[in-house]
């Protein structure tokens, strides 16, 4: 009879390990990086608040570069699931009576993609870019590839659609401006002015998508 050899046995284990042990590298470099900044963000600092040794991170990432890019591409991504969770209905199936309220909803949860700690680990990375040819392209790279994902998924909450005349630049317009006020909100809570930002947002969407926004 057939069955999981003992070698198997081990693999899985081994393998669920990594995982584990990347996934706390990955979020304890966002944490450095969004804490100390590029220059007080080193691999050691990461691997000592992860709790793993240098050699064990190393092992994950080779260098510098590798591990930053990737952490922050990391929580990008799992910020994106949770946004796209808190309106797994889909703007389809909601009533009409609740279309205002969710626009303002929508706005706020985009918004509030640039006012967290992957924000300002990214900012420090965008910084860093700046000045290192090595880490420039990549970091580029990077910034296109959550871009374009986080249009995508502006477009899917607000049921836009983009081949109407204006649309496309109504809801990059929206991305600009949480971004700016994600600068604004990193030396001082902004958050008085940023609730008044995004309600009057939600209207200007509301006319902007049209009646079939939702």
């Amino acid at each position: 009879m057939g069955g999981v050899s003992a070698g198997g046995r081990e693999r899985a284990p081994k393998q669920d390990r990594s995982r584990v042990t990347r996934q706390r590298l990955l979020e304890a470099a966002v944490a450095c990086l969004a804490e100390r900044g590029w220059a007080g963000s080193t691999v050691s600092v990461v691997a000592e608040r992860a709790g793993v040794s240098r050699g064990a991170a190393q092992h994950h990432f080779p260098t510098r570069e590798d591990l930053f890019t990737a952490a922050v591409e990391y929580v990008a991504e799992e910020r994106s699931t949770a946004l796209r969770a808190l309106f797994a209905d889909g703007p389809a199936d909601r009533p009409a009576d609740r279309r205002p309220a969710d626009h303002r909803a929508v706005v706020a949860a985009l918004v509030d993609l640039y006012t967290g700690p992957l924000f300002r680990a990214a900012l420090h990375l965008w910084v860093a870019a700046s000045d290192e040819d090595q880490l420039r392209p990549r970091v580029t790279e990077l910034e296109a590839k959550v871009g374009r994902e986080t249009h995508r998924i502006a477009v899917e909450l607000l049921g836009a659609d983009e081949s109407r005349p204006g649309v496309r630049e109504s809801v990059q317009g929206l991305l600009d401006m949480a971004r700016g006020l994600g600068l604004a909100n990193l030396l001082t809570d902004d958050g008085a002015r940023r609730e008044r930002v995004v309600a009057q947002w939600a209207g200007l969407l509301e006319g902007a998508l049209g009646a079939e926004g939702y």
